[in-house]
């Protein structure tokens, strides 16, 4: 059996919970790669909603969960998030979660440099979370940070604090704010440090282990691959690489086991925060597709963006991250329109082109090309086969797979998790 990566293939927020928690049901463990507390995944089973942040999205189904090395961890929101899902009638132990011991920590300090940041931005602001994602990134690879085995080494933590404020300290001066407070800083540390380290192991042994065993592995991306801190829309995008490739360098495996890559794809298109958007409406029917679907971000709960279906921009992500097949989402939303749109290609300066320029003024000034289609009005709500989807749906769907150059393997009818209409398994080989 082969191995799955999900990865979002827009802007983030496609519907990547459903699909995880739907392959999750049938994978042996389910793997965090990147990112942090700003992805939230969206659950729906039998009727009840559960709203994740940190934990993969495995840990409701009771899937083995792991949290893994590429991910920043802000150890309280750990904390909170557990506690949460354990109201919701979860069970959650050492033996189906577990934490990277070489993850990096997101801080308090983290999380207010990232809010001074953002003020002092002004018109330039990135519209990041505020949940310190970024700054911990940086300490990461400015070899600063404090880690998850250091909760283990809390006395002789001295000489790591004095780097890590050495570096804050001068920031926050430049801000008018305060030195680090050392002291209440360790305090925090010694108070969560229990709960963390009964959850850390190094989860790459434990990962070749259960491998070796011939166990199904699922990797779970977070955001999107158009806010990759290389290849997406920057600098307006995530601090981390949100392709397929990370899974092997942020869990610990080699690039040869991440097997078949899914993208997951919204039947339109949205993005939370600050950046260009092509294919943008604002107008009656770009509010009609987000009250309709719901589009409200699950971390931030901030208004989300919305447009017509972008296939340069899925095409140039399938392309980016050797995506396998995509599963398209929120087909629904787009029942009972007369009309509807895909983008084919961007007008700029005089010139088509068929991808996106990487200079972030070129994104902003690109037109967007489009092609129409009928659309439909029968409902293609809670459909589980492709005969039962309106003749009109389906050529939309077979139009975006063409487009795109990439197969459609699942499309996702609404959010319950058995409303799939399953093409292609992406856990056989």
């Amino acid at each position: 059996m082969a191995n799955v990566t999900v990865i979002g293939a827009q802007w983030g927020d496609e519907g990547k919970g459903k699909i995880v928690d739907w392959l999750a049901s049938r994978a042996d463990v389910v793997v965090r790669f990147q990112g942090g507390h700003n992805a939230g995944h969206t659950l729906v089973i039998d009727g009840k909603t559960y709203k994740l942040s940190l934990l993969p999205s495995g840990i409701v189904s009771g899937t083995l969960s792991v949290i893994g090395n590429g991910v920043v961890l802000d150890p309280w929101a750990l904390r909170d998030e557990v506690a949460k899902v354990e109201g919701q009638g979860v069970s959650i132990t050492d033996e189906n979660l577990a934490v990277a011991d070489n993850c990096p920590l997101i801080l308090p300090l983290h999380r207010d440099l990232d809010a001074l940041r953002e003020t002092a931005a002004g018109k330039g602001k990135i519209g990041t979370t505020g949940r310190g994602i970024g700054p911990a990134y940086e300490d990461k690879v400015g070899r600063r940070a404090i880690r998850v085995c250091d909760l283990a080494h809390l006395d002789t933590l001295e000489p790591q604090l004095d780097r890590l404020c050495a570096h804050h300290d001068a920031l926050r001066a430049g801000f008018g704010q305060p030195p680090v407070d050392r002291a209440a800083l360790l305090e925090e540390l010694r108070e969560i440090a229990p709960f963390v380290l009964k959850f850390a192991q190094p989860v790459w042994k434990r990962l070749k282990k259960v491998r070796r065993a011939g166990a199904k592995i699922l990797f779970e991306g977070a955001q999107g691959v158009l806010l990759d801190v290389d290849h997406g829309t920057y600098p307006f995008v995530t601090s981390s690489n949100t392709v397929s490739g990370t899974a092997a360098s942020g869990s610990g495996l080699g690039p040869n086991s991440t097997g078949y890559v899914l993208g997951i794809v919204k039947a339109y298109t949205t993005r939370v925060g600050s950046g260009p958007f092509p294919t943008e409406l604002e107008d009656d029917i770009g509010q009609r597709l987000g009250t309709r679907g719901h589009e409200f971000g699950t971390v931030t709960g901030r208004k989300r963006r919305v447009g017509w279906f972008d296939a340069v921009l899925v095409r140039q992500s399938c392309a980016i991250s050797g995506v396998t097949g995509i599963a398209l989402t929120k087909i629904d939303v787009l029942d009972g329109l007369d009309q509807v749109a895909i983008c084919t290609g961007y007008r700029l300066h005089g010139k088509v082109y068929d991808y996106l320029p990487s200079h972030a003024a070129d994104q902003a000034a690109c037109e967007p090309i489009y092609e129409e289609m009928d659309g439909w009005h029968e409902s293609t709500a809670g459909a589980r086969s492709y005969a039962d989807l309106p003749a009109n749906a389906i050529k939309y769907i077979q139009r975006i797979q063409e487009l795109i150059e990439c197969p459609v393997a699942l499309v996702s009818t609404s959010p319950e998790r058995d409303d799939t209409i399953l093409m292609r398994d992406p856990f056989v080989d």
